[in-house]
């Protein structure tokens, strides 16, 4: 084995779902504003870095075929990022195994570009702040800064400006994967043609929502949980209204769509009531697959990291 082979981090980050989302109109910029409550859920992608002769992309796992292997992975975007802010050549080797659906409204490509930027902050010794990350994560896309940070946290602006949220307990909840994915993009424009006709009220977060998450009462939880774009999701797909009422048949205390989906969330009462909602969400013959994960979970971290200094 080789020095450069030697050193290597590893990071894992995790999925989000959003327990609110709320989309204001469209901004001349083509963004919207949002007021988006995230919350990271403890379904991980692991980024495993290590010096190379180029960029290079690799990936493994459910849905891998997927993943742009190219500069438009966000996973070689944040590398590029970093290496241009500090002056240096970006020759690492980004190897991302999925756990996180791919295209399914969960932000695994977001989590993917902020795993690989700490990943590669901490291989090339750069001992970069949490703020100059978060400022590169804003720069990549609306919901990296909260991939680097995890727990529960409400972004404004796009999405990227964050206030963190306390939070108490843990919340059980089930994802059912759908197949194929969805473009956000897409769903924003189906979002903006729902609306087109209908004044859009400025967004902002339900405080009784936030107040349910500060308290730990999931049952108030799923009494507030709302997402805008879930029109737009079971417009573009109609299927996804089966997978809901599957889950909310077999005991959810809510359903929505993850996000822009189509990957569907299901809060559930306890541990064991989500592994019920998960068996039947399988059964029913709605879904791929149903994952059973908890909530919040911590944020980009590394949890490998061997060889020292910039190679």
């Amino acid at each position: 084995m080789t020095p450069s082979e030697r050193t290597r981090v590893r990071v894992r980050v995790p999925a989000k779902v959003n327990v609110q989302l709320a989309v204001g109109a469209a901004r001349p910029d083509g963004f919207h504003d949002l007021a988006n409550v995230f919350l990271a859920v403890g379904l991980y992608d692991e980024i495993t870095v290590t010096p190379a002769d180029t960029l290079r992309i690799t990936c493994e796992g459910p849905d891998a075929g997927q993943v742009p292997l190219d500069a438009t992975n966000l996973a070689a975007r944040a590398a590029l990022a970093l290496a241009r802010r500090h002056g240096i050549d970006p020759h690492v080797h980004i190897h991302i195994a999925k756990d996180i659906p791919v295209a399914g409204g969960m932000a695994g490509g977001s989590a993917d570009g902020a795993g690989a930027l700490l990943a590669c902050d901490a291989l090339w010794s750069l001992n970069s702040s949490r703020d100059e990350l978060l400022a590169i994560c804003a720069e990549l896309g609306s919901d990296v800064p909260f991939s680097l940070i995890g727990g529960a946290a409400l972004g404004t602006g796009r999405g990227e400006q964050l206030t963190p949220l306390d939070t108490d307990g843990a919340f059980p909840w089930v994802f059912a994967v759908a197949d194929g994915g969805l473009s956000t993009p897409t769903v924003f424009r189906e979002f903006d043609r729902l609306t087109a006709h209908a004044p859009v009220p400025p967004p902002a977060a339900d405080p009784a929502l936030l107040d349910a998450l500060r308290t730990g009462d999931a049952t108030a939880l799923a009494a507030t949980l709302s997402n805008d774009l879930q029109p737009a999701a079971l417009s573009l797909r109609p299927s996804l209204a089966d997978t809901l009422t599957a889950g909310r048949a077999a005991g959810a205390l809510a359903a929505l769509v993850s996000g822009s989906g189509p990957t569907t969330a299901f809060l559930a009462k306890s541990p064991e009531a989500a592994d019920e909602v998960a068996e039947a969400l399988l059964a029913s013959g709605t879904c791929r697959t149903a994952r059973v994960a908890t909530s919040p979970a911590e944020g980009a971290t590394v949890v490998e990291h061997t060889g020292q200094g910039r190679n």
